[in-house]
C-alpha cells in the first residue's frame, strides 16, 4: 500500500454525486482527482483532473486508475469484484466488502454472523428453494418482500407478496430463474434508521449522529439528525456499527440501515461508502462523512463527529425542480448534482436546513418541500439554475 505520506492522486471509480462530493472533500484538502465513469458529463466531471471515460467492468480501463493515481475508493457498491481485484494493490476498501454488500444473500450471512438481529428471511437459489417456499408460503400465506439478490436500489428489484395467488402469479410471470433472490418477512418497523461509521487502516474508528430517515414510494425524502429516538437506542446502534466495521475489517466508510421494531434495533442493509442518509454531515458536523472517507482511505487521523446543530435533509427530485427557485431556499443550505436531464424520481440534489431544535427544522422542511409544488414556475430562473 501506498504511503499515506506520499497520497497526492486519489483516484475514484463512479462520478456521480457521491463521487462529486468526495471530490469536492479531497479538493479541499489539496488532493488531485481523476475518475473512471461512463458518462462524459457526470456530476464529477468538472471537478476531475482526468476522466477515464469507461465502463464500470472495464478491467483494462481501470487499470490506468493505478498508473495515474496513489490511492483508489468508489462511490458505489455495484463495481465489478474483478475490476476491485485488478486494483487492490492501491484500493484500502478491498474488494470483499464489495462482494459481501452487492450480494444480499452475503450481506444477510455477514450480519447473522456478527450475531446481530435481522428479519425472518429465506434463500431462493433454486427450483428446490422455490418449491419449499412456495409450499410452505400457501400453509401460512403473510406479507413478503421478495428481492432480487443482485442489484436493485430505491425500491427497485423488489416484490410485495401478501397472498398466495400473488406468489403464483409473480412466480409464472415475472420471477427469472437464473437469478437468486431473497424473501424478507415484511417488518411493521417503528423508525428506519442508519448510522455511519469510517475507520481507517490503523483500526481508528469515528460513528456519525444516528439519521432518522423517511421514504417516499422507496425513495429517501428526509433524513432527521439526532434521530427521535434515547440515548441507549442512539448507543445500541453505535455498538451495532462497531460490530459490523469490525465484523469487516472496514478501511473507509460504511452505512448501516436499521429498523426499529417493538424498541429493538434490526439490521436492515449495509452500504460500503457514504451514504444519501448522511448528507446532513456536510453541514451539520465538524466533519463531513465525505472528509471522513478521504481522511480513512488517506490512511490519516479522523475528524470529530461533533454534530454543532440538528439538521434535516430534504432530497430533491427530478420532479422538484421545475419550481425549484434559489430566492426560495432562503438561509437555507442548497447542494445541486450538476446532473444534466431531471427525471421523474432521479436524485437531483439535497437541502440541508439547520435550526435549533429538531422539530422547527422538520417543519420547515415540509413548508420547503410544499412550496416546490406550488409554486408558480418560471422558466427562465429555471433553467438558470
Amino acid at each position: 500500500m501506498t504511503s499515506k505520506h506520499h497520497i497526492e492522486h486519489i483516484g475514484i471509480i463512479g462520478g456521480g454525486q457521491l463521487g462529486r462530493m468526495m471530490a469536492l472533500a479531497a479538493r479541499a484538502m489539496g488532493y488531485r482527482i481523476t475518475i473512471l465513469d461512463p458518462t462524459p458529463h457526470c456530476p464529477c466531471a468538472p471537478l476531475a483532473d482526468r476522466h477515464i471515460i469507461a465502463a464500470f467492468d472495464d478491467v483494462t480501463a481501470a487499470r490506468q486508475l493505478l498508473e495515474h493515481c496513489d490511492i483508489i475508493t468508489y462511490e458505489f457498491e455495484n463495481v465489478s469484484v474483478k475490476v476491485a481485484q485488478a486494483l487492490e494493490a492501491k484500493l484500502p476498501q478491498g474488494w470483499r466488502l464489495l462482494e459481501i454488500t452487492q450480494h444480499r444473500i452475503k450481506e444477510k450471512n455477514c450480519i447473522v454472523q456478527a450475531h446481530l438481529p435481522v428479519a425472518p428471511y429465506q434463500t431462493l437459489e433454486n427450483t428446490q428453494d422455490w418449491q419449499h417456499f412456495a409450499a410452505q408460503y400457501d400453509q401460512n400465506p403473510h406479507k413478503v418482500i421478495i428481492k432480487t439478490a443482485q442489484g436493485g436500489y430505491d425500491g427497485k428489484g423488489q416484490y410485495l407478496i401478501e397472498n398466495s395467488p400473488q406468489l403464483h402469479t409473480w412466480l409464472a410471470h415475472t420471477m427469472q430463474p437464473q437469478q437468486a433472490y431473497i424473501a424478507e418477512n415484511f417488518v411493521d418497523f417503528e423508525k428506519e434508521l442508519s448510522v455511519i461509521i469510517c475507520r481507517n487502516a490503523q483500526g481508528e474508528t469515528a460513528t456519525f449522529e444516528v439519521a432518522e430517515n423517511i421514504h417516499r414510494h422507496h425513495i429517501l425524502h428526509q433524513s432527521i439528525a439526532p434521530a427521535r429516538i434515547d440515548a441507549a437506542l442512539r448507543q445500541k446502534a453505535r455498538h451495532i456499527a462497531e460490530v459490523l466495521a469490525t465484523q469487516v475489517q472496514l478501511v473507509g466508510t460504511l452505512a448501516i440501515e436499521l429498523f426499529l421494531v417493538n424498541g429493538e434495533l434490526w439490521v436492515n442493509e449495509m452500504a460500503p461508502r457514504p451514504h444519501n442518509s448522511g448528507h446532513y454531515t456536510i453541514d451539520a458536523c465538524l466533519t463531513s462523512q465525505f472528509e471522513q472517507h478521504i481522511r480513512a482511505i488517506c490512511g490519516l487521523p479522523l475528524g470529530s463527529t461533533e454534530l454543532v446543530s440538528p439538521c434535516v435533509m430534504l432530497n430533491i427530485l427530478g420532479e422538484d425542480m421545475p419550481a425549484l427557485q434559489r430566492p426560495l431556499i432562503g438561509k437555507h443550505k442548497l447542494h445541486l448534482y450538476e446532473k444534466t436531464e431531471a427525471r421523474a424520481g432521479r436524485k437531483m440534489g439535497h437541502i440541508n436546513i439547520l435550526e435549533k431544535n429538531t422539530e422547527h427544522a422538520i417543519a420547515q422542511a415540509e413548508a420547503l418541500h410544499g412550496s416546490f409544488k406550488n409554486h408558480t414556475i418560471n422558466p427562465v430562473l429555471y433553467n438558470s439554475l
